[in-house]
């Protein structure tokens, strides 16, 4: 049982990083309370889901034709900060517009990811201690 909630999880965290409606994080609480898994294997399977999700953003803004780009203001910040900027990607819909605009903006790949990552992994870090 332990494997099907954690690829709930995945598909949670995976989903609700693109630009499709979604909250992980009740997802991921409701998890840990009820002690569905390891709370380590929770940690890493909701941030490596919410990563690629978000990746998944990035290549539709650098590949897809986009007729409406992200606010100015997003732009304004992605092109100042670059990669740097998906640090805040776990943001709800501020985050989607960010991924988005930083694959329009062809922001470094590897940067991108990297920020994209850690951003995520803080965010479902510090729930769980908040849960602790």
């Amino acid at each position: 049982m332990e494997g099907v909630s954690l690829f709930g999880l995945f598909v949670a965290s995976f989903l609700s990083a693109t630009v499709l409606p979604g909250s992980s994080e009740v997802v991921f609480v409701t998890m840990l309370l009820h002690e569905a898994a390891s709370n380590s294997m929770m940690l890493w399977v909701a941030t490596i889901g919410n990563t690629l999700g978000g990746i998944t953003t990035f290549v539709l803004g650098r590949f897809l034709p986009i007729r409406r780009l992200p606010s100015a203001r997003i732009l304004v910040n992605v092109q100042r900060w670059g990669g740097v900027s998906l640090l805040i990607s776990w943001i709800p819909l501020v985050g989607d517009a960010v991924c988005l605009a930083a694959g329009w903006l062809r922001t470094n790949l590897i940067l991108s990811i990297v920020c994209l990552a850690i951003g995520k992994f803080i965010r479902y870090w510090l729930l769980m201690l908040g849960l602790s």
